[in-house]
C-alpha cells in the first residue's frame, strides 16, 4: 500500500528536490555569464572585487551579487586551480551561502564548493572561517584555495596548533582564515582571559563553513573544550603560610561555623602582615595592596583549614594522601578535592605530599560555541541521518545536493554469520580474492585494536603488501589513502581515516608527482616524468574499472548509520564503479545489544552450518531500525548535556561581555561606585532592615561591616542613638563618608594610577571568582541529580542554584572590588607596570567513548613575543638588547644588584 506522501512525492517531488529545483536558475544565470567572465583579462577579473565591494557600499546587499560573484570565482577557479565547478557544486555553495548543510557525496568536490560561498561573503570585509577536523587539512586547503583567493585580491590565513597569539591575530585579521574547531574554541576562551583589547586574537564571528560538519558538530561536541591551570607547584608558599596561622590567638580572627567562614580581625591584619614580612611573603605598604591578592586568598585558606575542617570528622590522611569525607554519607572520597587551593592548605596543615593546584579556567562546548556565529553553514557527505538534531540544535537544514554523475556503485546486502571467528575467515577470503582480480579494497574496521587483529590474520595468511591507519590524520595518511585506489591495493582504515582526501582509482596522479619529484626543478625532464606519471595512472585507473572499482568491505555495523555511510561512500566517486558489502556475526556489539542470543538459537535450529552466512533484505531492515534506536538515545544524551550547559552559556555570555566593557572603559570610577553604593545598601538592609525597629537593628554589626568591607571606621553607634534617625540617614552618611575616602585616594593617585588599580582589580576579582563560580557549578551538576529520588526535576533544580550562586557572586564581587579598592595603597611605580598576564594554560577535550585527552599534557602558554618576558639564563648582563621586558622592581640583569628602576631602568 502506496501512502498518500509517498503519491505527493512522486508528483510534486520531495521538499529537498523542491529546494535544489529552486536554485537551478541561479546557477543557469550564473553559466549565462561564462562567456563574459572568460572574455576579461587576469587583470579585469581581479578587479572585479574591488568593483563589487564598491557596489556593496553603495547599499547593494551580498545577496544581488551572488551570481555575479559566483561566475567570477568559476573563472577564477578555471585559470587558477585548472578546476570549473559544475553545476551541482554552484548549487551546494547556494545552500552553504543561505546557511544550510550541503550533503555531497563524497569526491564531490566539497573544498571548491567552499570556494564560492567564502569569496562572496568575505567582500564584506567581516572575515570569514573555513573550518577543518586537523591541522593538516586547514593547511592544505589555505594553501590549496588561497590561490585562488590570493588571485582575487583576497587575503588568507591559516590557525594550526603551536603559532603565537601575533601570527594568530594575523591570520584572523584575513579576509579568510582556515582553522580547526578545537583551535577556535581556545583562541576564543583564552581571548576572554586576557587583560587588554589588544591581547585578544579573534575579531568576532561573521560566517562559519563546517567541513566535515557530521564529525565536528556531533561526534566531536560530546564534550566540551575545557582549559585548566595554573600547573605551576606553590608548596613552599602554602607550607609558609601554614607556618603562620598557629602563631594566631582567637582575637586575632572571627569564626562563623553556620556559614563556614573564617575572617581576620584588624589585629590579626597587622600581626599577619609583620609575620609575612619576616618570610618576605609582604609586597607594598598594606596586606590589601595590588600585589597581595594571592597571599589573602591563601591565608583566608590556611585560616579555613586550621580552624573550620577536623580531621577524622571532615578528612582523612591515609598513606600520605588526604581524603574527603562526605559530610552525608560519612564515606570516603578518593579522588576528589577541594578546589581554590583550600585542598593544599589542608595537605600543608597535615604536612602531606601538597599536589599542585589545577582548576578549570574556562570552558565551552562545541554547540555554544559556534552557535555565536552570525551565520554558520556546513557541508559533509553524510548529515541527512543527524537532520533533526542540526535542526533542532543549530537551526541548520540539510540539502542533498545530487551528484554530477549518477551513483554506480553496488551496495550490497549484509552477510551475517554466528561467530566472529567465521566472519573474519569469510572476510580474509573475501580480500584474497579481490586482490587476485585486481581490485583495490577498503577495508573500514570500528577500532585500532581490531585493525590490528585483521592486519595479523593477513599476514599469517601470506598476505603482506597492505597498508594500515588509524584514526589519526596526517599527512603519510593522506598520501596512502590518495593511492588506494591502485589495482590490487588493500587498505585497513578505522572509521575516521582519511577523510578529506579522495579515493581515485589508479592513484591520485598530483599526490604521486608530489611525492616522486619533489622539488626537481621545471623542465623539460619534469615535464616528461609527469606527464609518464599521469599516462601511467590512466592505465592503472582502466584497470581497476574492469576489475570492479573500489570495494568498500566493512567489518561490522557502527550504531551509527551516518559512519556506515561515510564508509560506503569512499566507493562510486563521480560516477566510478564500485561495490560495498558489511560482513556481520552475531557476537558484534550492536547484534548483541539486541537480541543475537535468539537469533543464534534459531538460526542453528535451521541447520545454518559454520561458515554458511545468513544474507537478507530484511536483516538490513532490523540492523538500522536498531542503529535508529542507538542514534535517538544518543541524540537525547547530547540534547539533556546541552540543557545543562546552556545554563551556564548565559552566565558566560553575561561575565564575558562584561570583561569587554571592562577592557574597554577609560573610566571605571562610575562603575566601581555604583558597586559601592550596591555593597552600602546591602550592609543597611541586612543590618537594619526595612520596616523594623530601632531597638531592632544590629548597629555593633553594622560598623564592624563597615570597617570590614569599607575600611571606615565610623561612630555608626553615636548616629544611631539620635532621636529621629532613619536608616535613610545612616545609607546617606555612610555613602557621604565612602565616597570623600574614595575621592581623596583617587586624587592623591591622579587619574591615570586610578583608572589602572580599578581596571586591574575589577579584571582579576571577576576571572577569580567566575574560576570558583566554574568549579560550584561543575559541583552542582555532579549532585544535581539524586534530586530525582525526590521527584523533583534536576535541570530546574540546577537553574534556579545555578542563578542563585550567580547572583552570589555578583554580590561577592562588588564587596571584594570594593573592599579591595577602599584599602589599596600603591607606590607610584605600580601603574608603569605591564598589565598582568594570563597564567599558563592546559587545553583539554576528552573523547567521551575513550576517555582520551586529545591534548595529552600539552600546555598553551602566551608566547615570548606577546609577554615580552626573557628567561633569566636566556640574558646577556652585558647587553641589554637580550634582556626582553623588566618588571620595573626587578633585579637589574646588568647584576649591580640595584632594581631595575634605579638602574638600567631609570634610563628607559
Amino acid at each position: 500500500m502506496v501512502s498518500f506522501g509517498g503519491i505527493a512525492r512522486k508528483i510534486f517531488g520531495s521538499s529537498n528536490d523542491r529546494r535544489v529545483s529552486g536554485l537551478r536558475p541561479r546557477a543557469e544565470a550564473v553559466g549565462a555569464l561564462e562567456p563574459e567572465m572568460q572574455a576579461l583579462s587576469d587583470e579585469a577579473l581581479r578587479a572585479k572585487t574591488d568593483e563589487f565591494r564598491q557596489q556593496l557600499a553603495d547599499g547593494k546587499t551580498i545577496d544581488d551579487l551572488l551570481v555575479p560573484a559566483f561566475a567570477v570565482v568559476r573563472e577564477a577557479s578555471r585559470r587558477v586551480l585548472g578546476m570549473r565547478p559544475f553545476d551541482v557544486q554552484l548549487i551546494g555553495g547556494m545552500v552553504l551561502h543561505e546557511g544550510s548543510i550541503a550533503e555531497m557525496k563524497t569526491g564531490e568536490g566539497k573544498t571548491l564548493v567552499a570556494t564560492l560561498p567564502v569569496y562572496l561573503n568575505a567582500l564584506a570585509g567581516n572575515g570569514v572561517h573555513v573550518v577543518t577536523v586537523n591541522d593538516y587539512l586547514a593547511r592544505r586547503d589555505s594553501e590549496w584555495m588561497g590561490r585562488l583567493y590570493g588571485f582575487l585580491g583576497l587575503t588568507t590565513g591559516v590557525i594550526v596548533h603551536g603559532m603565537s597569539d601575533d601570527e594568530r591575530r594575523a591570520a584572523y585579521g584575513c579576509d579568510v582564515t582556515y582553522a580547526t574547531n578545537n583551535e577556535l574554541g581556545f583562541d576564543y576562551l583564552r581571548d576572554n582571559m586576557k587583560y587588554e583589547r589588544g591581547q585578544m586574537v579573534q575579531r568576532g564571528h561573521n560566517f562559519a563553513i563546517v567541513d566535515e560538519v557530521d564529525s565536528i558538530l556531533i561526534d566531536e561536541a560530546r564534550t566540551p573544550l575545557i582549559i585548566s591551570g595554573p600547573l605551576d607547584d606553590r608548596s613552599d608558599l602554602y607550607t609558609k603560610i601554614d607556618s603562620l596561622i598557629p602563631q594566631l590567638e582567637e582575637g586575632d580572627y572571627e569564626i562563623d561555623e553556620k556559614q563556614r567562614t573564617a575572617t581576620f580581625t584588624e589585629e590579626g591584619t597587622d600581626k599577619v602582615e609583620r609575620l609575612l614580612r619576616a618570610e618576605d611573603l609582604f609586597k607594598g605598604e598594606s596586606l590589601y595592596d595590588i600585589e597581595n591578592v594571592a597571599i589573602v586568598h591563601h591565608l583566608n585558606n590556611a585560616l579555613k583549614a586550621h580552624k573550620l575542617f577536623q580531621r577524622d570528622k571532615d578528612y582523612i590522611v591515609r598513606n600520605d594522601e588526604l581524603v574527603i569525607i562526605d559530610e552525608f554519607t560519612g564515606r570516603m572520597m578518593p579522588g576528589r578535592r577541594y578546589s581554590e587551593g583550600l585542598h593544599q592548605a589542608l595537605e600543608a596543615k597535615e604536612h602531606v605530599k601538597i599536589q599542585p593546584e589545577n582548576q578549570t579556567l574556562a570552558s565551552i562546548t562545541f554547540q555554544n560555541y559556534f552557535r555565536m556565529y552570525d551565520k554558520l553553514a556546513g557541508m559533509t557527505g553524510t548529515a541527512s541521518t543527524e537532520a533533526e538534531e542540526f535542526g533542532n540544535i543549530y537551526g541548520l537544514d540539510v540539502v542533498e545536493i545530487p551528484t554530477n554523475l549518477p551513483i554506480q556503485r553496488l551496495d550490497e546486502d549484509d552477510e551475517v554469520y554466528r561467530t566472529v571467528e567465521e566472519k573474519f575467515r569469510a572476510i580474509v577470503g573475501e580480500i584474497k580474492d579481490a586482490r587476485e582480480k585486481g581490485q583495490p579494497i577498503l577495508v573500514g574496521t570500528t577500532s585500532i585494536e581490531k585493525s590490528e587483529y585483521l592486519a595479523e590474520r593477513l599476514r599469517k595468511e601470506g598476505v603482506k603488501d597492505f597498508e594500515v591507519l588509524n584514526a589519526r590524520h596526517h599527512e603519510r595518511e593522506a598520501m596512502i589513502v590518495a593511492q588506494a585506489g591502485k589495482p590490487g591495493a588493500i587498505t585497513i582504515a578505522t572509521n575516521m581515516a582519511g577523510r578529506g582526501t579522495d579515493i581515485q582509482l589508479g592513484g591520485n596522479p598530483d599526490m604521486r608527482i608530489a611525492e616522486e619529484l619533489g622539488d626537481m626543478p621545471e623542465g623539460p625532464e619534469r615535464q616528461a616524468k609527469e606527464k609518464a606519471i599521469r599516462e601511467d595512472v590512466q592505465r592503472l585507473k582502466e584497470k581497476a574499472i574492469a576489475a570492479g572499482g573500489l570495494y568498500v568491505l566493512a567489518t561490522e555495523r557502527h550504531e551509527s548509520r551516518r559512519i556506515d555511510n561515510q564508509l560506503r561512500g569512499r566507493s562510486g566517486r563521480q560516477g566510478d564503479p564500485g561495490r560495498s558489502k558489511f560482513y556481520l556475526s552475531l557476537q558484534d556489539d550492536l547484534m548483541r545489544i539486541f537480541g543475537s542470543d535468539r537469533m543464534d538459537g534459531m538460526l542453528q535450529k535451521l541447520g545454518l552450518k559454520e561458515d554458511e552466512a545468513i544474507v537478507h533484505p530484511w536483516i538490513n531492515k532490523a540492523l538500522e531500525k536498531a542503529q535508529k534506536k542507538v542514534e535517538a538515545r544518543n541524540f537525547d544524551i547530547r540534547k539533556n548535556l546541552l540543557k545543562y550547559d546552556d545554563v551556564m552559556n548565559d552566565q558566560r555570555k553575561v561575565v564575558f561581555e562584561q570583561r569587554l566593557e571592562l577592557m574597554d572603559g577609560e573610566n571605571l570610577s562610575e562603575t566601581v561606585a555604583e558597586m559601592r553604593q550596591d555593597v552600602i545598601d546591602d550592609l543597611v538592609a541586612r543590618h537594619m532592615p526595612e520596616k523594623a525597629y530601632a531597638e531592632q537593628w544590629d548597629i555593633a554589626g553594622l560598623k564592624e561591616s563597615v570597617l570590614r568591607d569599607l575600611n571606615l571606621d565610623l561612630p555608626v553607634d553615636e548616629w544611631a542613638r539620635e532621636e529621629g534617625i532613619a536608616e535613610d540617614d545612616i545609607r546617606e552618611r555612610i555613602t557621604a563618608a565612602a565616597d570623600k575616602a574614595a575621592a581623596e585616594r583617587a586624587e592623591r593617585f591622579g587619574p591615570d594610577i586610578m583608572t589602572y588599580v580599578e581596571k586591574s582589580v575589577l579584571l582579576q576579582t571577576l576571572d577569580h571568582l567566575w574560576r570558583e563560580h566554574l568549579v560550584n557549578l561543575d559541583h552542582l551538576r555532579s549532585v544535581v541529580g539524586f534530586r530525582g529520588y525526590a521527584q523533583r526535576d534536576p535541570l530546574n533544580e540546577y537553574k534556579t542554584e545555578a542563578f542563585e550562586l550567580f547572583q552570589a557572586m555578583l554580590g561577592n564581587l562588588r564587596q571584594a572590588v570594593t573592599a579591595q579598592l577602599m584599602r589599596v595603597e600603591l607606590v607610584r611605580e605600580a601603574a608603569e607596570a605591564p598589565p598582568p598576564q594570563t597564567p599558563a594554560m592546559q587545553p583539554h577535550h576528552v573523547d567521551r567513548t575513550t576517555g582520551e585527552d586529545e591534548f595529552g599534557g600539552e600546555t598553551m602558554t602566551l608566547s615570548r613575543a606577546e609577554t615580552g618576558v626573557v628567561p633569566a639564563e636566556e640574558r646577556d648582563p652585558a647587553d641589554p638588547a637580550t634582556w626582553g621586558k623588566v618588571g620595573r622592581n626587578e633585579p637589574c640583569p646588568c647584576g649591580s644588584g640595584k632594581k631595575y628602576k634605579h638602574c638600567h631602568g631609570a634610563f628607559a
